[in-house]
């Protein structure tokens, strides 16, 4: 009868909840920002299984970003019950010349990725791991590649070179030019719902979701997560994003190829605690400190606790279980910052542990670590 009201049903009420909860694992931290919350919630209402990616480029020793922080967002999208893409981006990493340019070369680091995630407790029957050249192989795919290019002007690739770390005055080669295209072919190629990859990709994802409607496909999500700074600290800003604050984010980010600004999966415990008590840790300064975005990044994400060991004159052991807490107290000057960076070097090494181990003890590791790391030296 019109005007009666509608009852809601056991079922949908259960629904309703588990989306409710699902919507929170995607959007906790380290998540930043989800475009948009509103289709997400749509996505989710709609798809019980969506499709989810990131993709990576392989190329280098695996540091924190990669080694601790992707895993935990990768559980998240999981327990939320996406159905999770890792895609090992060799053509990428060839076109970027990454080691080299070597594919082969490219692809044994690639293979190295993939033990640093099971090291790190990443369950690879429950994830699919895609390899970019085996998607390069069907003529399908550059015929999207194709299509992506004619959808958009050159100029707006350009602007989208910020996703393979350049910006327009460092286009080397013209292959360079086709990067952004095969990064939004990858998206609908894969039939990904969501894009759940790093900010320094937002300008491939708002591409994809610009183009996808015009191609006749559909439109993804795009979530995004925080960049992990390096030890440095604050720097220079690179124009890598039009929002300062995300601009901010991608050029302070943690890279494996600035060593010692970079924390490495395989840094032995006295190295981790010289890193970090060396990092930029300002008192009472929260903004572009990045101990304390690793305290609440990875080590309270991971751990749900973060230890502080001191004299009982300077306060006594304190067990911080949330960042707002361990904030507060850090920003009153209540915690020193030296008390601070030796309980993240342990928690941070802790937790590294696992898969330093693995690569000690496991063959077929140790000899992939070691190719990467003697590629790192000699390129």
């Amino acid at each position: 009868m019109s005007g009666s009201p509608r009852f809601i049903t056991i079922r949908e009420r259960f629904v309703n909840v588990d989306v409710e909860r699902r919507i929170e694992l995607i959007m906790r931290s380290p998540t930043e920002e989800v475009i948009t919350p509103e289709e997400l919630r749509e996505l989710l209402e709609t798809v019980e299984r969506p499709i989810a990616y990131d993709g990576f480029e392989p190329s280098g020793l695996a540091h924190l970003p990669f080694g601790l922080l992707r895993p935990i967002k990768l559980k998240d999208m999981i327990e939320a019950g996406c159905r999770f893409k890792l895609l090992l981006a060799d053509w990428h990493a060839m076109i970027n010349n990454k080691m080299g340019g070597n594919l082969d070369d490219i692809r044994r680091v690639g293979e190295y990725f993939v033990e640093v995630w099971r090291a790190a407790g990443v369950d690879t029957n429950s994830v699919e791991i895609v390899w970019a050249s085996d998607n390069a192989s069907d003529p399908e795919y550059w015929k999207l590649v194709i299509k992506v290019a004619k959808s958009v002007t050159l100029r707006r690739l350009i602007r989208a070179l910020p996703i393979m770390g350049r910006v327009e005055g460092e286009l080397q080669e013209a292959s360079q030019v086709i990067y952004p295209a095969m990064q939004v072919a990858d998206i609908f190629y894969m039939g990904c719902h969501i894009c759940q990859l790093g900010l320094d990709q937002r300008r491939a994802n708002m591409l994809a979701r610009e183009i996808g409607p015009k191609l006749g496909l559909w439109k993804p999500v795009a979530v995004h997560h925080h960049m992990l700074m390096g030890l440095q600290g604050p720097g220079e800003l690179k124009g890598m994003d039009d929002d300062p604050k995300i601009d901010m984010q991608i050029s302070a980010k943690m890279s494996k190829s600035v060593p010692e600004t970079s924390i490495l999966v395989h840094d032995p415990p006295e190295v981790i605690t010289r890193k970090v008590v060396s990092a930029y840790c300002p008192p009472k300064v929260e903004e572009g400190n990045p101990v304390l975005d690793y305290a609440k990044h990875i080590v309270l994400r991971s751990m749900g606790h973060l230890n502080v060991e001191r004299e009982l004159r300077y306060g006594g052991d304190v067990t911080y279980r949330t960042y707002e807490d361990l904030r507060e107290d850090y920003l009153a000057g209540r915690l020193h910052p030296l008390d601070l960076k030796r309980a993240v070097a342990r928690a941070l090494d802790e937790l590294i542990d696992p898969i330093r181990r693995h690569f000690e003890t496991n063959a077929r590791a140790r000899e992939l670590y070691e190719f990467v790391s003697s590629a790192e030296i000699t390129r």
